[in-house]
């Protein structure tokens, strides 16, 4: 046909009018009631079914990004839910847009840099303690922070880290990704002479690559799982709102000092008047 130039093609999913097909896999007889939620987004992004060990390990490590609290992405959500209490899909999409390069998104970057450092790593051969090292120098020579590492109140430790590697561990999913992670916060605790433990986002990168993830879904598992969380926050802020109470306490401080500057100003004035 004229103006084809190439084929339009998926291989995910398909339906008529009687059947509904997953990844080779029927919805109703072979995934509802056999499969939950995180295995079935496993077989979704990577076209396999996962092992049980797999699944455990995905499973833990999408719980993990759920929730951390009031973090920026919940109080966005929760603002603009409190000015769009129509639009629930609005607010938890402004929430998700914060997710990046210092929040939730660590996770890709931590990722990919240990997916490069061990691409020529099928044999088993590549120094970890080495490959640690230049990854730490080159993020240093860069000026930039090596991603997973450090957090700002999870301190000595970011009590996530352990149980997600001993999960991995029980599922002889911790490998060398897992190893070399540790040998990172190890170099980049000596370079910077600061404590920089592994953090959540650092172990989830690692078994990401473990698992066997395309990178690119990397930062989408964090899309999804804080997706719920965000639901719960909008939720919550239906029946207890606290946005417009934060909304107007961070206006109250933010132009205190202007507020103070125009009463000291108009006192100086009255008394500029009373003197002449």
């Amino acid at each position: 046909m004229a103006g084809r130039s190439r084929e339009i093609r998926s291989d995910i999913a398909w339906s008529n009018a009687e059947r509904i097909v997953v990844r080779g896999h029927d919805l109703p007889t072979e995934v509802l009631g056999h499969m939950d939620l995180a295995a079935f987004s496993f077989l979704q992004l990577t076209g396999r079914r996962p092992t049980d060990e797999q699944a455990r390990v995905y499973n833990a490590l999408l719980i993990t990004l759920v929730e951390h609290g009031l973090t920026p992405s919940a109080l966005a959500a929760r603002l603009t839910y409190a000015g769009a209490p129509e639009s629930l899909q609005a607010a938890v999409a402004a929430g998700l847009c914060g997710l990046g390069s210092v929040f939730v998104g660590t996770t890709e970057g931590s990722a990919q840099m240990l997916a490069g450092a061990l691409a020529d790593d099928a044999d088993g051969s590549v120094d970890l303690e080495q490959a640690a090292d230049r990854i730490v120098a080159g993020f240093r020579e860069r000026k930039q922070l090596v991603p997973g590492l450090g957090h700002p109140f999870h301190k000595p430790i970011d009590p996530r880290t352990p149980r997600l590697f001993e999960i991995a561990a029980e599922c002889g999913l911790r490998g060398r990704y897992c190893d070399l992670m540790e040998q990172v916060a190890v170099a980049a605790e000596r370079a910077s002479g600061k404590a920089l433990p592994v953090n959540a986002t650092g172990a989830i990168g690692a078994l990401c690559n473990e698992l066997g993830l395309p990178l690119k879904a990397v930062r989408g598992l964090g899309v999804m799982a804080r997706a719920i969380g965000l639901v719960g926050h909008i939720l919550e802020e239906s029946e207890h709102p606290i946005g417009v109470e934060l909304w107007r306490r961070a206006d109250d401080e933010a132009s205190e000092h202007l507020r103070a500057q125009a009463g000291n100003g108009a006192e100086n004035r009255a008394g500029g008047r009373a003197d002449g």
